[in-house]
This record gives C-alpha cells, sequence and structure tokens, in this order.
C-alpha cells in the first residue's frame, strides 16, 4: 500500500511536529536526522523504524520519490533519535519489504510483516 502524495504533505505540515515529540519514547518509531540534499538543511522525520542485527530497516510508505528518502541515499549524514538515544547509520540500502523481513529482528517481525506499507525497506547500519 502507498499512502496518497495529498496525505504525505498533510502530514509533513501537521502530523510530523506533533509525532517528533512522541517518536523518541514509543516502540517502533523514532525521528530519523538527515541532511537536503539540495538545501543543505537538516530535517527530523518521524518514521517507523525496526531493528536488525547490525542497524535498523525503516518501511517506505510514500514511494520512492519521497524527499526523506532521496535525501538518505544520497549519502549525506544520517542520524537516527530513539528512546533517548542518538545512533549514526550509513550504508543505506533500498530492498523490497519482504527481503528486509528476515533482517529485522524477531521481537519487531510481526509488527513489521502485519504494517500495510509493502513498496519497500531502506535498510541502515549503525556506524558508530
Amino acid at each position: 500500500m502507498r499512502v496518497p502524495r495529498p496525505v504525505a504533505q498533510f502530514n509533513r505540515l501537521i502530523t510530523n511536529p506533533a509525532a517528533r515529540a512522541l517518536t523518541p519514547w514509543l516502540p517502533c518509531l523514532g525521528t530519523l536526522e538527515h541532511t537536503g540534499r539540495k538545501s543543505g538543511k537538516r530535517y527530523h522525520t518521524p518514521l517507523l523504524i525496526f531493528e536488525t542485527r547490525d542497524g535498523f530497516a525503516i518501511l517506505v510508505g510514500y514511494g520512492h520519490e519521497s524527499d526523506w528518502l532521496q535525501n538518505v541515499l544520497a549519502g549525506g549524514p544520517t542520524v537516527l533519535h530513539r528512546r533517548g538515544n542518538r545512533v549514526v547509520l550509513g550504508t543505506p540500502r533500498l530492498v523490497s519489504k519482504a527481503e528486509a523481513a528476515p533482517l529485522v529482528t524477531p521481537a519487531h517481525r510481526l509488527f513489521y510483516r502485519v504494517f500495510p506499507y509493502n513498496e519497500a525497506a531502506l535498510v541502515l547500519t549503525k556506524t558508530s
């Protein structure tokens, strides 16, 4: 399932500011800090985050043209803020949801599989 672009724009303006206050404390949520590939500006995007053995998998719900995804794939610095921790991430790989599923830790795998985003997943590795 892909979320329509107008919903993405609404979330960016209305939902995301409120969600950023909650994501550091809720399971399977985090805030991804990334740099704009054109502007160089730092952004903080709340996302569904699933732990893997050596990093995290993030479900892509708004399509491959999502700004946050394009920024991370462009190779700029990427930091995950989750549960009061700051984790530097690198080596972004865009894969199918099915390909990333076995990488997700068993504790989070069921929620990962039942969540309706099925377009792709971004897999990132901890670098520090």
